[in-house]
């Protein structure tokens, strides 16, 4: 692969990094407690991962249908 396939694959590694503190940090300023906070973040990471496959998904379809 070339350097620029390396680059453009590189931004997707840190995408789950992302879902999960994002989930904490959400989490934590609604709850206190950290079974709570986890339990929180599980749900927001499941719905925040569900929601961007959807996004991806809808965009490969379009892109095959070339609108």
């Amino acid at each position: 692969m070339t350097l620029l396939a390396l680059a453009n694959v590189g931004i997707y590694w840190q995408l789950p990094i992302l879902i999960v503190v994002i989930s904490l940090v959400y989490s934590a300023t609604r709850f206190e407690e950290w079974p709570t906070i986890l339990h929180e973040a599980w749900r927001w990471g499941i719905r925040m991962t569900g929601f961007l496959l959807f996004i991806a998904i809808a965009i490969v379809v379009l892109a095959k249908l070339r609108f």
